[in-house]
């Protein structure tokens, strides 16, 4: 059967660049640590490129960047556990790296936040690279990767390492998926867990706030503050978007309503947005339905399209 079709081509190609390095570390017994990246862009027939020197897709220009941060408690993830989620934002323009940070077992606060700061000085510095707009830059994290996204929409000056520094790594918009953003609440909740003999933990340090707080266990809870974007909300927070179902057992929907109404009482409720999902868990399938991925789409396209 020999059948003649002409399917257009009003769909982009989406190319996957995986492990690429970008950042030299330490973990915490001093032992050299690199880290990658993935990116997944629409930046043209890349194999012809390769096979013959030319290229057959027109460029559209530099895409807006979305740097997708894992969760799984700040523990040990495949960066690119969700990377079949993101395509859709790949579908629609963005440039959509996903990214390896220092799990709780070979870093502490700050260090995550430190190696994402660093993953976005590193694709601001190599933008022209890869196509994307430097000016242009949004962070998006589920669970433990939401409450480092919401850090990242804080803008805070610090937690810079030397590496790319010529690059800012400040960002136009965050995306909040269920993140656990008051670590001194997680604790809280956990310590009260203890007196139920079948918990999963007894002692406050091998909790996931705990872990990824380390140090000293008598002193996590006061030191919890420092770890949680909801007590740094300041005139330099970029708009984000926040979704939480209104099942989750392990970080309570009322955590994000107390961080949506932190931002509302500092004037940010114009640029900020929670959705509340309908009987969604943690991470359940509700909340990556098409439906929650258009709301995030038409909120990231409102402050990096326009």
């Amino acid at each position: 059967m020999r059948i003649v079709i002409d399917p257009g081509k009003e769909r982009r190609t989406i190319n996957f660049i995986d492990n690429i390095c970008f950042s030299h570390v330490k973990d915490l017994e001093g032992n050299p640590l690199d880290l990658s990246l993935s990116l997944m862009v629409q930046n043209g027939n890349s194999e012809m490129r390769l096979a013959s020197g030319r290229d057959d897709e027109v460029s559209t220009g530099k895409q807006p960047l979305i740097v997708w941060i894992n969760g799984a408690g700040w523990r040990k993830c495949d960066k690119n556990l969700m990377a079949a989620e993101m395509q859709f934002f790949a579908e629609h323009g963005y440039a959509v790296a996903c990214i390896q940070y220092r799990h709780s077992g070979i870093g502490h606060f700050p260090d995550q936040l430190i190696d994402v700061k660093t993953a976005v000085r590193f694709l601001r510095t190599h933008a022209d690279q890869y196509g994307i707009d430097p000016d242009r830059v949004a962070t998006m994290g589920r669970s433990a990767g939401g409450h480092l996204s919401a850090w990242m929409a804080m803008n805070t000056d610090g937690f810079d390492s030397d590496e790319w520094a010529d690059a800012s790594s400040k960002v136009q918009a965050a995306v909040d998926f269920f993140g656990p953003v008051d670590i001194k609440t997680c604790n809280l909740i956990e310590i009260e867990n203890f007196k139920n003999p079948a918990h999963r933990w007894h002692k406050i340090e091998e909790t996931h706030g705990g872990a990824l707080l380390g140090g000293d266990p008598a002193t996590m809870v006061e030191r919890s503050d420092a770890a949680s974007p909801i007590f740094h909300i300041s005139e330099k927070t970029a708009p984000i978007i926040i979704l939480h179902g209104d099942q989750d057992p392990l970080v309570p929907v009322s955590m994000s309503e107390d961080f949506y109404s932190r931002l509302e009482k500092a004037g940010l409720a114009d640029q900020s947005e929670l959705y509340i999902v309908k009987n969604g868990g943690h991470g359940t399938r509700e909340l990556f339905q098409t439906e929650c991925k258009q709301l995030v789409l038409d909120f990231l396209n409102r402050y990096l399209k326009k």
